[in-house]
């Protein structure tokens, strides 16, 4: 495990598989889930197609900066967000999360790097290809959407679940944890491999604070749907058709609207990464990269 202080202050934990003088890819975890979601083992086996795999808290959570004094109502952005109205002034978007990306390549001395997000990482993906295109030799966008509404919509069974408050009881929070397979890959949910990361989680980083600041960055950032359109970075987007917390849609509005994205949609997969998935998805961003460093000579 590494740091990394950035211009604006925010300290960024990150760490690293496989030889910094291959290509550089940057792993992206989405909304309140700590760089350990991207596993060890996930990120070597991307290590092993000769790549430098660099996974990193996103501010707000795991190791990195939480900006303890920002306070956002949770209630009125959820409610901005299903009226179309106004939204409450939050503490950051996703431009600056994107910026913390940016930044932490800085630190590494990295010009140009291949880029991976889930969920809202995706969501950071599509940000910096949008806002930062010269620093991206490729992107991929993992369960994700686009920010419009019309696209990617939860089932009410997995919002509730995603936006009750975890319990402070270590034990507690274990056990709710198997909950999640309301948006997990029904085929392949593993409850004791679930049990096994929450508890480790926890003890790595318990900080439910920080959710309600993302939350408010993916609100307040809004519909990404225009500028996509202009969007130059090769991108795979790859999304799970048992996905209930974003619907397929969202990754098939992303495709649609990136100029010559591949879409692969993969029959099994929820919103989660299971093992038996991990040679299909690996090989997959790894081919992505490599066609497009041919053409580059990257």
């Amino acid at each position: 495990m590494a740091r990394a202080t950035l211009p604006s202050d925010i300290e960024i934990e990150y760490d690293t598989f496989g030889s910094p003088t291959d290509p550089t890819v940057l792993m992206i975890m989405g909304f309140s889930a700590q760089m350990t979601a991207w596993d060890t083992s996930f990120c070597e086996m991307i290590a092993g197609h000769g790549r430098h795999v660099v996974r990193f808290d996103n501010r707000d959570c795991g190791l990195s900066t939480k900006l303890h004094d920002a306070q956002v109502d949770i209630m009125a952005v959820m409610g901005a967000m299903l009226s179309g109205g106004p939204l409450p002034e939050v503490p950051y978007t996703l431009s600056d999360m994107a910026s913390d990306a940016i930044g932490l390549l800085d630190h590494l001395d990295v010009e140009r790097a291949h880029i991976v997000g889930a969920s809202m990482g995706g969501m950071i993906v599509q940000t910096l290809a949008i806002e930062h295109p010269d620093r991206l030799l490729s992107a991929a966008s993992l369960m994700s959407t686009v920010g419009d509404q019309a696209y990617g919509a939860p089932t009410p069974e997995a919002v509730t679940t995603l936006l009750t408050p975890p319990s402070a009881d270590r034990t507690e929070y274990i056990e709710r944890s198997q909950n999640f397979a309301v948006w997990s890959s029904k085929k392949y949910f593993d409850v004791e491999r679930t049990k096994e990361y929450a508890a480790a989680s926890y003890d790595r980083s318990f900080y439910p604070e920080g959710a309600p600041r993302q939350l408010g960055a993916i609100a307040a950032s809004g519909d990404r749907s225009v500028a996509l359109q202009d969007v130059t970075t090769p991108m795979l987007v790859i999304h799970g058709l048992d996905d209930t917390l974003i619907s397929p849609s969202g990754g098939e509005r992303t495709a649609e609207l990136v100029p010559g994205a591949h879409l692969l949609k993969v029959a099994d997969m929820g919103h989660d990464l299971p093992v038996q998935l991990w040679p299909l998805l690996t090989g997959a961003i790894a081919a992505h990269q490599s066609s497009v460093s041919s053409v580059l000579g990257a």
